[in-house]
């Protein structure tokens, strides 16, 4: 599973190099200052001891900024994703909705605590907050950041969602989307 999204990805960003220079700078985009696509993220971004033996971090969110988002956006949504974990099930680790359209950007650790930016929903620990990598000894996980914009206002979505309800919530009302992927692994190399 996570070689399809990693080679969907190369896909996309091949073609997004192909555009012409004026219309790839419209291209609506997340990035981050705390690590690149395809890097390792922080150790600091790692789970918490308490949330698992294998967690060593101190569960420190990154930094993600956006721009370009189209024009009609009324609110983002943001999830956190690790297809490799679950024997391929996968594990969602943020779920966040009914972020403004003003807001570009949460700081490193602001989505480690509730935030009035953005309407929690449910990961897969039941958190309404951010939870960092806490992957199993041996094999590097991918955590997929996806950011979309969407045509709903600010407060239409109840807290709460699961990573499946808002999915469903969301349809019809895309209107672009935006992935970062990072990686992490246990014992994290020094």
């Amino acid at each position: 599973m996570a070689t399809k999204s990693v080679s969907a990805r190369l896909a996309f960003a091949a073609l997004a190099l192909a555009l012409p220079e004026a219309a790839a700078a419209d291209v609506f985009l997340l990035s981050s200052a705390t690590f690149k696509d395809g890097a390792m993220l922080p150790k600091k971004a790692g789970d918490i001891a308490a949330r698992g033996p294998n967690c060593k971090g101190e569960n420190v969110s990154p930094e993600l900024s956006w721009s370009n988002a189209p024009e009609g956006t009324k609110s983002f949504a943001v999830t956190v994703f690790d297809p490799d974990a679950g024997n391929g099930a996968g594990f969602v680790h943020w779920v966040a909705y009914g972020i403004p359209p003003d807001v570009t950007s949460f700081a490193e650790g602001e989505i480690s605590a509730p935030s009035d930016k953005y309407v929690g929903g449910f990961s897969g620990k039941k958190l309404a907050t951010f939870g960092g990598p806490c992957p199993p000894p041996g094999s590097p996980h991918h955590y997929v950041f996806m950011i979309v914009a969407t045509d709903l206002d600010p407060h239409e979505l109840p807290p709460g969602l699961t990573f499946s309800e808002l999915q469903e919530k969301l349809k019809g009302h895309r209107k672009a989307a935006s992935s970062l992927v990072g990686t992490y692994i246990n014992p994290y190399p020094q």
